[in-house]
This record gives C-alpha cells, sequence and structure tokens, in this order.
C-alpha cells in the first residue's frame, strides 16, 4: 500500500502557515494561496505564494483587503496584508480543522493590485 499523497494546495484556499518573520510563540496564522494553480500543482515546486491574513483590522490602509468572516469561514473579519507576500514551503502548510471558503479569483484579483501598490507600481 503506498502512502497517501499530501492534500493539493489550491489557489485561493485559506491555509494555516508558521511565517518566517512571526515571532515563534506567534504561532500559526491563515494565509491565502495566491500562487496560479499550475504552480501549486507541480511535483518539482515546493513552495506556493501566500499572503497572511490577520485579525488586527486597519480600515482604509490602502495595501490590505478587509475579508469579512462570511467570506472566509474564520471566526472573525480579517484583513489580507499584501504587502506581507511570502513564499512557503508547501510542506509548511497545514490545512485547517474546520473547512475554510475558497476566496474568489476577483479578490485574488484585488489582492495582486495591492501587491503592486506596496510595491509602488500601482497608477
Amino acid at each position: 500500500m503506498s502512502p497517501a499523497k499530501p492534500k493539493m494546495r489550491l489557489r485561493g484556499e485559506i491555509w494555516l502557515a508558521q511565517l518566517q518573520f512571526d515571532p515563534p510563540e506567534k504561532g500559526r496564522r491563515p494565509v491565502i494561496i495566491v500562487s496560479l494553480d499550475v504552480r501549486n500543482r507541480h511535483e518539482l515546486v515546493n513552495t506556493v505564494l501566500a499572503i497572511p491574513l490577520s485579525t488586527s483590522v486597519h480600515k482604509d490602509f490602502p495595501v490590505h483587503l478587509l475579508l469579512p468572516a462570511d467570506e472566509t469561514g474564520l471566526q472573525s473579519d480579517s484583513i489580507a496584508r499584501a504587502e506581507d507576500i511570502a513564499v512557503v514551503l508547501k510542506a509548511d502548510l497545514v490545512e485547517p480543522r474546520s473547512r475554510l471558503r475558497q476566496i474568489s479569483h476577483t479578490r485574488i484579483c484585488e489582492l495582486a493590485t495591492k501587491v503592486s501598490i506596496a510595491m509602488g507600481c500601482a497608477d
């Protein structure tokens, strides 16, 4: 009997990850996978691009995207912190215990615009 294949991480899904820039005591936080599924599914690619979520909501910050709890399946409203986009090892992603919702393509594209703003490339 062969070992089970690890679950595929797909664009728009919310997973948990311990991010390198977070202090160890912070623990895992939710992240949205934003890389293309062609990359996410590739056997030889061991990373994904992810944007961390935070419950410290600061409205009207140009590089944050507010995601209501009913959109994410999380317990509270969150913000996606586009300025903190990160490369995360697939092996470091942990599937949440409760099934969360998948963020839409439209919302992922809104995040891409926020990343562009964070890089000073937006008009």
